[in-house]
């Protein structure tokens, strides 16, 4: 008996394609948002009542009445960082407590990662990864290496031993960080709802219930299929829906693959149609690209098909969201890189044009996937619907 079924938004590129947005505008057709993967590396900006809102690990489907969101097992939870985003929300009027649900057998991120973190990527030198310094690497590295804390954990008699247990560690690069916040943090924690969320999530699918899995970071990003070793640390792609909260692969329906006009990347590692002229400079301004975690300035360049094609390959996208359509606006060319070479397209001004439709006609043409959404502004619902896709 399989009757709900689990659709997927998926980034296609290096991130940051505006995936928070288009769960929090796909959110009213469901009954569950459930997040499957990463950490606080990520930042998914969504908007209340013109009021920017970036969440790190909570669901985007939050500012939604009647949806219960999901943080699965596949994601890894620093507990400050959830303190900080619950008291956020909370100050927007978002009743967090009573639509949240996590796993139990997501792995927590301790100030020990974070300080592994910030030392790792400072011996890699002009070598460095990129790193959000959020402590996800060594976490994940904990969680393989079977040593890991887990969120059932943080119920445990003896867990604030734990401070005990780090404080006593010789030998570290580093000094020991204060660990109060921390262990505030998880009491905190503590009080929401937290269990088997793939026993739950199977039952609501029985029972018919509409899915739809958020992911963070992009496939290309991912820790096989990314630009290795400039990746993150974990499953970005459809695959990790599966593996991050517990369903079986039968279940997947829909898998929404969504992409920037132009390409963008956060830290090092290799990128194609980068831009280091007057117009990436343009692209970045007008996108505003600077990232929602950290700060810093992403690289900016030309839409990349061939990178596009293999990670909806890998993927199996049935439908793409196209974002970030107005930062082109007004451009007299825009490009777009396929089959190993450029292709000049004229510029638009605005969705309603034959040269938009012509991009758009282009990008479906080279991949044989519809492009069945389209934002075009930084509004929350500055959507264009091409086709009735759900």
């Amino acid at each position: 008996m399989n009757k709900g079924k689990v659709d997927c938004v998926i980034g296609l590129q290096m991130g940051d394609e505006g995936k928070g947005k288009i769960v929090d505008y796909l959110a009213k057709k469901y009954d569950v948002i459930a997040r499957f993967g990463g950490g606080d590396n990520a930042g998914h900006t969504i908007y209340k009542e013109d009021q920017k809102i970036v969440l790190h690990l909570i669901p985007s489907g939050i500012l939604n009445d009647n949806i219960l969101n999901v943080i699965g097992n596949g994601v890894i939870i620093n507990p400050i960082s959830f303190k900080q985003e619950v008291e956020m929300l909370e100050s927007f009027g978002v009743d967090v407590k009573s639509k949240l649900v996590i796993s139990d057998k997501a792995h927590i991120i301790t100030p020990l990662h974070k300080s592994w973190d910030a030392f790792n990527e400072s011996q890699l030198g002009s070598n460095k990864i990129g790193s959000t310094l959020k402590g996800i690497g060594p976490c994940y590295t904990d969680k393989v290496a079977r040593k890991g804390v887990r969120v059932k954990d943080i119920f445990k008699p003896d867990f604030n031993l734990l401070g005990v247990k780090w404080n006593n560690q010789v030998g570290l690069p580093f000094d020991i960080p204060n660990l109060k916040e921390f262990f505030e943090a998880c009491n905190f924690l503590k009080q929401f709802r937290i269990e088997s969320t793939e026993i739950l999530l199977n039952n609501l699918l029985d029972e018919g219930k509409k899915v739809l899995a958020e992911g963070a970071q992009a496939t290309g990003l991912d820790i096989d299929f990314g630009s290795y070793p400039f990746v993150t640390s974990s499953v970005t792609t459809t695959a990790g829906v599966c593996q991050g909260l517990g369903v079986s692969p039968k279940r997947i329906g829909t898998v929404f693959g969504v992409i920037k006009a132009y390409t963008t990347r956060v830290g090092n590692g290799p990128f194609t149609t980068e831009l280091f002229d007057e117009v990436g400079e343009e692209i970045c301004k007008k996108g505003n690209e600077y990232g929602s975690t950290t700060g810093r300035k992403r690289r900016c360049g030309w839409l990349d098909l061939d990178e596009i094609n293999y990670n909806a390959m890998i993927c199996g996208i049935d439908k793409f969201v196209l974002t970030k359509s107005d930062v082109l606006d007004n451009f007299s060319e825009v490009k777009i890189f396929s089959n190993s070479q450029y292709q000049n397209l004229k510029g638009w001004s605005g969705t309603d044009t034959n040269e938009f439709d012509n991009f758009i006609s282009f990008i479906e043409s080279e991949t044989n996937i519809t492009v069945g959404l389209v934002s075009c502004g930084t509004g929350r619902n500055d959507i264009l619907e091409r086709e009735y896709i759900l």
